[in-house]
């Protein structure tokens, strides 16, 4: 069937108003997202249901094996000693230096860790306490008790790894403490191997460094001879070298002549300076005379700069006012001249008395070089006089020097080697431990319960993951590509009701009630779901409901026999006369559920045998319910199916009855559901919830489409309603809290007026 074909049979759409004057309806799109971003969470809780005794099963499976383990395991006790490790100090110390404290490395403590840890302490603890010796100890380590004395050695050796193995040493963070762990069955050698290691360790330590200095005490008495020679051999050079030069006491001369010259040049800097300024000054004034009065600061220059200028305002207004001829102009012109001559000749006196103070101040200068390099002459000369001198004292000082420093240090070593100082102090010695560390059995049950169902839940997604049935109504009609008419929930999955089986119960079970659900529980859930399917199939094709119906599915046992035989009943509760055919000629099961003989019927009709009348049966609790049962099986049922025969009986049922509902075989299997579906007006599509493939459901559909049918939707079969969220609703509205009367809805009686027909 096309694509387009196919979304015509979802039923009748509303139109969408095209007016500009029609109100818009809202845009939900945004509350869609939030509740499919929510809707994700309700199925993992599902998940979770669906397999919740997969998960229990798995969390007991875990939980038990950890919990016998940790029961048979035999006890193991860990007792720790605290030690404080200082850094190592010199090995040559001072009675001062003992109580100094120096800074602790990373790489100090991790060195004091592995000598803890390192075979020769461990073996000086089990030859100390005997542990070869000792039969427990050996069988706690696993090497039995038989200890032969000529192989004591090698038994202690071998005693070593487990030894290792049982010990730990650790350093606490951000501190000098390190702690010594040992674990052992017995909760008292625990402690005594800790504290016995802790002392050997110490003692190591001590006799490490007690080593060191009588080594470096023979040492240093072997250099103190040397250096005794050197000191002697120095000082008599220097002797020797003061006598030939006639050296007294040179440190005074020195002094003064470093004085001397260190003033010389402080007085040169200081004329250099001056006549940097005044030559400066006076090449101003030279090349500028007329700034003269500003530059050297004269106040007779500048007074008669002013008269002039006031002179020259005077004679300027005169002149203007007068002529040139006038007596006061020419007073005036005169003094003019007069002034400008005497700053003529004040202004060549100051610069002459600048350049003469310039003259000056070089000759100071010069003077003051040639003194200072006469002085650093000298200097150099007692300077070359003193360097032979300053070798000789500076190689007798540093000899002298070293002499007493080691002097001293022997001293000092020869009291450091009588003195038990270490830098390692016990902070707390081992005590026996009262609760084992091994194992922690309530710890280990809880984490294995949470493990158990960390690895159930993982397990049970896995499984949801590999199922490729289908579980959902949306899953359901994207894969048939069809409207879902009805939702038929489990018949054991009922609210209010006892569990009648393990098993799925809407199929062809003579031992379920779902069959005739709609006569025998009439209010329950499952019973309004075929009501609902009578509504979905009339109004699918609305304004007229199809006449002739095909139930069928794509393997067997989905529940199509059971959804044929009770949309038959609500469909006769209508009062309409309604004719159920079973066409399943291979495997009948509408006469056993109705509890009619299977004698005459369809096959024998196809066949010939006897009328359609003699094989046509009336259902007494509905009268208006007519069934044509299947019959004998014939040896080919397809054959039968296809023939002329049933083209001409469905026309002729047509007449006598208003709605024909057909129980066919299922689609994959054989070829009798396709060659029926090309003879009716709509096929409705079992599909049971969490069993069928969604390959099967699909090539099924094809198959219906490339015959021609006309799929008016899908009927969900056998949901769980407590793992899938469709009628989580059942028990509070079919029935009421706490007692066993029923309440019919009021759908189901307001169905009638609502069908056309």
């Amino acid at each position: 069937m096309p694509d387009n074909q196919a979304l015509s049979l979802r039923g009748p759409r509303l139109p969408v108003p095209e007016s500009p004057h029609l109100p818009a309806f809202p845009v939900l799109g945004t509350d869609v997202q939030e509740f499919e971003s929510f809707s994700y969470l309700q199925t993992y809780w599902n998940i979770i249901n669906k397999r919740r005794w997969t998960i229990v099963t798995v969390a007991f499976i875990v939980t038990l094996l950890v919990a016998i383990a940790s029961f048979k395991m035999v006890s193991i006790y860990e007792a720790t000693a605290h030690l404080d490790i200082e850094a190592d100090t010199p090995q040559i110390q001072s009675l001062n230096d003992l109580y100094r404290q120096v800074p602790t490395d990373d790489a100090f403590i991790g060195t004091q860790i592995q000598v803890l840890e390192s075979d020769n302490l461990a073996q000086r603890t089990i030859e100390q306490l005997g542990l070869a010796r000792d039969p427990a100890w050996a069988l706690a380590v696993g090497l039995g008790n038989d200890v032969p004395p000529v192989q004591l050695q090698v038994w202690e050796d071998r005693l070593l790894g487990p030894f290792k193995r049982r010990l730990h040493v650790q350093r606490v963070r951000d501190s000098h403490v390190v702690n010594i762990s040992f674990e052992s069955p017995d909760p008292g050698l625990s402690a005594k191997i800790a504290n016995s290691l802790a002392n050997n360790y110490i003692e190591y330590n001590f006799r490490q460094k007690y080593d060191a200095t009588r080594q470096a005490s023979g040492w240093l008495e072997q250099q103190l001879d040397e250096l005794k020679a050197k000191v002697e051999k120095s000082q008599q050079a220097l002797v020797d070298y003061e006598r030939q030069n006639l050296i007294v006491n040179i440190s005074d001369k020195e002094s003064v002549v470093e004085q001397r010259l260190a003033d010389l040049s402080r007085d040169l800097t200081n004329a250099e300076g001056d006549r940097v300024q005044k030559e400066s000054l006076y090449e101003l004034v030279r090349s500028n005379e007329s700034q003269v009065a500003f530059v050297a600061q004269n106040e007779i220059l500048q007074r008669l700069e002013e008269k002039f200028a006031d002179l020259k305002a005077q004679y300027v207004d005169a002149l203007e006012q007068y002529g040139p001829k006038h007596p006061k102009v020419e007073r005036l012109r005169s003094q003019v001249d007069e002034i400008q001559s005497l700053i003529d000749t004040e202004r060549k006196r100051v610069v002459e008395r600048l350049r003469n103070d310039y003259e000056a101040a070089l000759g100071r200068e010069k003077l003051l070089a040639a003194a200072v390099a006469k002085e650093k002459v000298g200097v150099g000369a007692l300077s070359q006089l003193l360097i032979q001198h300053n070798l000789l004292k500076r190689e007798f000082d540093t000899n002298q020097q070293l002499y007493d420093s080691l002097l001293q240090r022997l001293k000092d070593a020869t009291v450091s080697a009588g003195l038990r100082a270490t830098n390692i102090h016990v902070v707390d010695l081992a005590r026996p431990p009262k609760v084992p560390v091994r194992p922690q059995k309530l710890f280990n049950i809880a984490v294995s319960l949470v493990v158990g169902l960390i690895l159930g839940v993982t397990l049970a997604f896995v499984k949801e993951a590999l199922d490729s049935s289908i579980k959902s109504i949306e899953e359901a009609e994207r894969v048939v590509n069809a409207p879902a008419l009805a939702v038929v929930p489990l018949e054991r999955e009922l609210p209010h009701r006892p569990a009648r089986s393990l098993t799925r119960n809407n199929g062809n079970s003579k031992s379920s009630g779902a069959e005739l659900a709609l006569l025998k529980e009439p209010s329950s859930a499952l019973a309004e779901s075929f009501r609902t399917l009578l509504t979905s199939v009339v109004l699918s094709t609305a304004p007229r409901p199809p006449q002739a119906l095909l139930i069928t599915s794509a393997t067997a046992r989905e529940g199509k026999s059971t959804t044929a035989l009770n949309l038959a009943i609500a469909l006769a509760q209508r009062g309409d006369s309604t004719l159920i055919i079973d066409a399943d000629l291979r495997r009948p099961g509408i006469a056993e559920s109705l509890d009619l003989v299977d004698g005459e019927g369809l096959a024998g009709y196809l066949t010939g045998a006897h009328s359609i009348e003699a094989a046509l049966r009336q259902f007494s609790p509905v009268p208006t319910l007519w069934v044509l049962p299947a019959g004998p099986k014939p040896p080919n049922p397809a054959q039968l199916l296809s023939s002329s025969a049933m083209e001409s009986l469905l026309k002729e049922l047509r007449q006598r009855f208003k709605f024909l509902v057909i129980d066919s075989p299922p689609v994959l299997p054989v070829t009798d559901a396709m060659i029926l579906s090309t003879f009716v007006d709509g096929v409705a599509f079992v599909v049971e919830s969490g069993v069928t493939a969604r390959g099967a459901v699909a090539r099924a559909r094809r198959v219906l489409e490339n015959a021609g049918a006309r799929i008016l939707g899908l009927v969900l079969n056998k949901v769980d309603v407590r793992h899938n969220g469709y009628y989580g609703y059942y028990g509070h509205y079919y029935y009421s809290s706490g007692s066993g009367k029923t309440k019919r809805t009021p759908a189901s009686e307001s169905v009638s007026s609502h069908l056309p027909g």
